[in-house]
């Protein structure tokens, strides 16, 4: 992996949105000199979520997009080397760890934050990216006090779909639930919740056809496949909630992760099993996976760098 064109940097940040630029922000402060590449989606998921209402200090709520260009300002404006760029291979078996960026560029760095998040899974509907952000939205914790006293849908059939199928039954009028199958994936404890929900209808052998609407949602059309049956459910929202894919093919080689491909971290640390790799925001946590607790994990990946480039003596 060696170039003749090797680029050296102290602290290298991979991936945006609110861990990594917090990370930067955290880091550039300190006088890491961060170098932050953004990857395929600058700004993160949050840049595909319109209104953020439960994010801390914005008391009007705020639009997605605008909140990580403010991010993004506040780490450039103490000195974070924020580049486009989508980190192509890592080797992580030596120190300084050595990253191509674009298959071409090659960087060398003596601390590695990786913030590169996570993707929601869809359907795969033209429709459902035509809506996205306009009914349709892949968080329910995020997005469903929008749709208080309404009637919505939730496509689904594991723990993460009962969950936030009960979350939207608090808020919601009706919460119909579209499994694919007859049955359901999710724990029996979980399964227990929803059926035990008034307001959850949940519809076994029900396909997503496409979703309606003008501006907005306004219904699902849905096949039942037992029968072989179209039907239009009116609805204002729709949820997706079929699981996320974190971004960490490419670090898969050197990172201790979960069967589902979420980099490990030490326990109320950012340390991967790598030392000077650090990981934080989605990318490591399937549980939370909120914009305040991917902030807060940037800032403890960009702490334990810091501590780590001191006891190494790297500045």
């Amino acid at each position: 992996m060696e170039s003749a064109s090797t680029e050296k940097v102290n602290c290298l940040i991979i991936g945006s949105g609110p861990a990594g630029y917090t990370a930067a922000i955290y880091a550039a402060r300190a006088d890491m000199k961060p170098v932050m590449y953004q990857g395929l989606q600058p700004g993160g998921q949050l840049t595909i979520t319109t209104e953020v209402e439960n994010y801390p200090g914005y008391p009007k709520g705020t639009q997605g997009p605008e909140m990580m260009e403010d991010f993004k300002k506040q780490a450039e404006r103490f000195g974070t080397d924020i580049r486009w760029g989508m980190v192509t291979s890592v080797d992580f078996s030596a120190q300084p760890y050595k990253v191509v960026v674009d298959e071409k560029h090659h960087v060398e760095a003596n601390a590695i934050i990786i913030a590169t998040g996570a993707s929601a899974k869809w359907l795969g509907l033209p429709s459902e990216q035509k809506f996205n952000g306009f009914g349709v939205s892949a968080c329910a914790v995020c997005d469903g006090f929008f749709f208080k006293g309404q009637d919505v849908a939730i496509v689904g059939a594991g723990d993460t779909a009962a969950e936030e199928a009960s979350y939207l039954a608090k808020l919601c009028r009706k919460v119909y639930m579209l499994v694919r199958k007859d049955q359901m994936r999710a724990s029996k404890a979980m399964q227990h919740r929803v059926s035990n929900t008034p307001n959850i209808e949940i519809l076994y052998n029900h396909t997503t056809l496409e979703i309606v609407g003008d501006q907005t949602v306004s219904g699902v059309r849905v096949l039942d496949s037992s029968t072989n049956q179209e039907k239009t459910l009116d609805v204002t929202g729709f949820f997706v909630a079929i699981g996320h894919e974190p971004n960490s093919q490419v670090f898969k080689p050197y990172l201790e992760m979960d069967a589902n491909g979420y980099i490990i971290t030490v326990p109320g640390s950012s340390r991967t099993n790598v030392e000077g790799v650090f990981a934080c925001g989605d990318v490591q946590d399937h549980i939370y996976r909120q914009a305040v607790t991917a902030a807060g994990s940037g800032c403890m990946a960009a702490l334990d760098a810091e501590r780590y480039l001191a006891a190494k003596g790297i500045h």
